[in-house]
C-alpha cells in the first residue's frame, strides 16, 4: 500500500473513531439523563478538577450564558457543586459530586481497561507515536473547531 492510500485509510479510520466514540458518549448522556453537552462539561470537570465557571466554558466551548445553564442543568441532577474559593472568595468553582464520579467511573471504567489492554500490546516506541498523533489531532481539531465557528454569523 503506497504512503498515500494508508494516510487516506487512516484518515477514514479517525472518522470513523470519531463517530463510535460519539456513540459511546450518547450512550452514555442517556444513562445520566444528561444532553451530550452538559456531558461533555462533566467530563471536562471529572478530569480537570474543580474549575472557575469561565474555564469550564473555555474547556467545553462554550458561552458564558450557556455554560451557567449547563451548570444549574448539573447542580439539578446532582452531578455538579458551587463553591467559593477559598484562594479568592469572588470566585466561584465548579466541582464534579462524588455520586457524577462513580457514575462515569461506572460507565467509561469498563472502556478504559479495555482500551489500555490493547494499548499494552504496543511498544514504547508505537505508543509515542500514537500520543503524539493524538497530541497534534487535538490540536487541529481544536483549531478546526474554532475556524468553523467563525464562519457563524455575526449578531
Amino acid at each position: 500500500m503506497s504512503k498515500q492510500s494508508l494516510i487516506a485509510v487512516i484518515t477514514g479510520t479517525v472518522a470513523r473513531f470519531q463517530d463510535a466514540t460519539d456513540r459511546v458518549d450518547a450512550a452514555a448522556a442517556a444513562v445520566l439523563g444528561l444532553n451530550r453537552t452538559d456531558l461533555l462539561c462533566l467530563g471536562v470537570l471529572a478530569r480537570g478538577g474543580p474549575l472557575p465557571a469561565g474555564q469550564l466554558a473555555v474547556e467545553a466551548g462554550l458561552s458564558p450564558a450557556a455554560m451557567t445553564a449547563g451548570i444549574e442543568r448539573l447542580e439539578k441532577a446532582g452531578y455538579a457543586d458551587r463553591t467559593r474559593d477559598s484562594a479568592d472568595r469572588r470566585r466561584v468553582l465548579v466541582t464534579a459530586t462524588p455520586l457524577a464520579v462513580r457514575r462515569l467511573t461506572e460507565l467509561y471504567a469498563p472502556l478504559e481497561k479495555l482500551g489500555s489492554a490493547q494499548l499494552a500490546k504496543y511498544s514504547l516506541a508505537e505508543l509515542e507515536t500514537i500520543r503524539d498523533f493524538l497530541d497534534q489531532g487535538i490540536e487541529l481539531q481544536d483549531q478546526q473547531a474554532d475556524r468553523i465557528r467563525g464562519l457563524l454569523p455575526s449578531k
